[in-house]
């Protein structure tokens, strides 16, 4: 008896209200009504589907995120894996800290930044882990008693320090001494500012006709820092300065000078040494 329900036809028709006309005529079952909507309602579905997945439309759905969202987020990623390896070089700088304070040899950051896989294996590590934070209080200790025993304390080798970087820019020239360059170039914008790589005294600041505005400064643990073609000095002979002190602005100074660079040089003990080694250009 159902069946025979749904099976059973009737007749739709769309008649004109004064003359009576049939506009139009149609016959159909609720079988055949129903199944008619659903493909209906599925092929409205599908079109709308398809005209979201492959239109601007889709940008209009509450959080669906902008290519400029996505473009942030890729940036902020890598951004974040810079930081990750950072920190991961400032923990290795802080036991080789640890390290030459208790008179033990220091770990040869070189040869671990050669290895890719330090990042993963430190990838855990933070700073202010337990040993740092025990190491920091036994200073502290010390300080209280006596400062100038912390003061006097030197580090005789440069794998322990902080170097700050003079410029932000691109290497143009590496470091190659097998062709007579034990020194880098660095391409920065005119008159950006050039600042001292480490705490020193300024012992020479003035003019070459080769080189241009020349200025060097003496580091302890015998390095000596040197920045070429400056469009100007800062400094002075015999001024201390300390990291990051602006000391000169980027030129194009000197005959030697093919543009405006930096042209720095790093001396250990009298032998020049790969800038790049220490210092995140």
């Amino acid at each position: 008896m159902k069946k025979k329900k749904f099976t059973k036809r009737y007749r739709i028709s769309i008649v004109e209200d004064t003359t009576h006309e049939v506009r139009f005529r149609m016959k159909a079952s609720r079988l055949s009504i129903t199944i008619g909507s659903v493909v209906t309602i599925f092929l409205i579905l599908a079109i709308l589907l398809t005209i979201i997945a492959y239109t601007p439309l889709k940008r209009l759905i509450p959080g669906y995120p902008s290519p400029q969202t996505r473009r942030e987020a890729i940036q902020n990623a890598a951004k974040i894996e810079k930081l990750e390896k950072q920190m991961i070089i400032w923990s290795i700088q802080m036991e080789n800290i640890q390290r030459i304070y208790k008179g033990d040899k220091p770990i040869n950051i070189d040869s671990l930044l050669r290895d890719s896989t330090i990042f993963q294996r430190k990838s855990n590590i933070g700073l202010a882990d337990k040993e740092d934070s025990l190491l920091r209080e036994q200073f502290l200790k010390q300080e209280e008693f006596d400062i100038s025993s912390i003061h006097t304390a030197k580090i005789e080798q440069i794998e322990g320090l902080l170097f700050f970087p003079p410029i932000k820019g691109v290497i143009t020239e590496p470091y190659n001494p097998a062709i007579g360059h034990p020194f880098i170039d660095l391409a920065a914008p005119n008159n950006a500012t050039v600042s001292a790589t480490l705490d020193g005294t300024i012992i020479s600041a003035g003019w070459n006709d080769d080189t241009g505005f020349t200025i060097q400064i003496q580091h302890s643990n015998d390095l000596i820092s040197i920045y070429k073609h400056n469009s100007k000095l800062l400094k002075k002979t015999g001024d201390k300065v300390d990291a990051g002190t602006p000391i000169a602005l980027v030129g194009d100074t000197g005959e030697l000078s093919t543009g405006p660079h930096l042209h720095f040089e790093l001396w250990h003990k009298g032998e020049p040494i790969d800038p790049t080694v220490y210092i995140n250009f």
